[in-house]
């Protein structure tokens, strides 16, 4: 508590940042973040309770009053506000509503457009304010209207001017670096007449899917982007900020996912919940498990016969296993980021199949030579050299069709890849070991 307050009176009010309080508060213990969380500026609650971790969130809202907090929403942009409400009606409808009619009728305006969108539409991570300019201003009259909306705290991260016609349809982008080197006695018309095609905008629509903003992002090098509708309108705009927790999200949901857990159930304390969604893939895997045992069983004999095969058997399994799983969090990644093109599908399969077969011939000579000298019988380190180029080879294999499959189906390569993975090179290097064992060594 003591580091925060230090924090909030060596800083003039203007200069403290949110997510430095967020950082603060999250190292204090339950008693003194209770404390702490008192001594937050008021107009800065809604902003810190965003910046920290979704458990937090509770803690820091039940701290202050529905005035309060209204008063600090107010002073969010407008996809921040839209953000805050949803996160209070999770935990309280009833305040909730209290919060949003304390907002003014602008406000309140503003979080039901953007409440209209799903949340994988563009639309929903947009901020309605925007600073727009007509062809037909003069851009000395521009520049000293933004200034002023800027020293009055009206706007924020703005680097792009919109020009807009009558209608507010969208014409053309101007980044301020550009405008500034405009002649401030012509109209912004004049002066991007002189090289329309440069200053046309990249645009986002409202409806289109926001993975697809995410990678124009990406792809251009943007900080920010307007959003229009199908008539071309101005709607508002996405800052790169917004795609920065994009992309951690998604990040964050693809290593979920291969892990089988649920992102949501873990960042929630609920621990019922948390193990229910642990227990569902867990219960897949067992169910996988007993299908590996099934094909052991299929070798009862062979493995009687030669006890040096169940000291052996878990190290080709294992292998298959490890290398199937770099194949596909390789390709995971790579759809992520639209690295995959739908036509390049063979080239990356080709790719991964060599990997694991070049890896499958180092590893099965040097595990071919340790069996033969361990156990004092060369044929049986032929039997787990052929088991380990079999495994690793479907590894590879598998490792890049399942995600590419799933993802040719609509469904998120990531989710239950690693369950099918592990299932098809258990059952694959045991069949392959104790089988090669039945045909050479009885």
């Amino acid at each position: 508590m003591d580091k925060l307050n230090e924090y909030i009176q060596s800083h003039p009010h203007d200069e403290l940042h949110p997510s430095e309080i967020a950082n603060i508060l999250k190292d204090l213990d339950d008693k003194s973040f209770q404390e702490a969380v008192k001594s937050i500026p008021k107009d800065l609650v809604a902003d810190v309770a965003l910046e920290l971790p979704d458990r937090y969130f509770d803690d820091v809202v039940e701290s202050f009053t529905p005035e309060e907090l209204a008063e600090s929403v107010a002073e969010l942009e407008s996809d921040d506000q839209k953000e805050f409400i949803e996160e209070l009606e999770e935990l309280d409808e009833h305040i909730a509503q209290e919060v949003f009619k304390k907002l003014d009728k602008e406000d309140q305006e503003d979080i039901k457009q953007l409440r209209q969108y799903d949340d994988d539409e563009a639309g929903a991570y947009m901020q309605v304010e925007v600073y727009t300019a007509k062809l037909d201003q003069k851009v000395r009259d521009v520049i000293e209207e933004f200034a002023k909306l800027r020293r009055t705290g009206e706007l924020e991260n703005v680097n792009y001017l919109f020009v807009v016609d009558d209608q507010n349809r969208l014409k053309y982008g101007v980044g301020l670096d550009s405008l500034l080197t405009f002649d401030f006695d012509k109209t912004i018309g004049e002066n991007i007449a002189q090289d329309e095609e440069a200053y046309k905008p990249i645009v986002a629509y409202d409806h289109e899917p926001i993975e697809d903003v995410v990678k124009r992002f990406q792809e251009y090098d943007l900080s920010s982007i307007p959003v229009v509708n199908e008539q071309g309108v101005l709607l508002g705009r996405i800052t790169s900020d917004d795609i920065y927790d994009i992309i951690s999200e998604q990040a964050t949901d693809q290593m979920y996912h291969l892990a089988g857990v649920s992102d949501e159930a873990e960042e929630d304390d609920d621990l019922i919940k948390a193990g229910k969604a642990r227990a569902i893939w867990l219960g897949i895997n067992l169910l996988t498990a007993i299908a590996a045992s099934l094909v052991i069983g299929l070798f009862e004999s062979t493995l009687q016969s030669y006890v040096a095969l169940a000291v052996l058997m878990p190290i080709v399994a294992s292998m298959g296993g490890n290398a199937g799983t770099q194949s596909l969090t390789v390709v995971v990644r790579q759809l992520a980021l639209g690295e995959i093109a739908k036509h390049d599908a063979f080239r990356t399969i080709k790719k991964e199949v060599l990997l694991s077969l070049a890896n499958g011939m180092l590893f099965a000579i040097i595990i071919g030579i340790i069996a033969s000298i361990w156990f004092d019988k060369g044929m049986l380190g032929v039997v787990i050299a052929l088991a380990m180029i079999i495994n690793l080879l479907s590894a590879g294999f598998f490792g890049s069709v399942i995600p590419l499959v799933l993802k040719k189906f609509g469904i998120d390569p990531a989710i239950g890849s690693t369950v099918i993975l592990t299932t098809v090179t258990d059952i694959v290097g045991f069949f392959a070991f104790l089988g090669l064992a039945t045909i050479i060594l009885l």
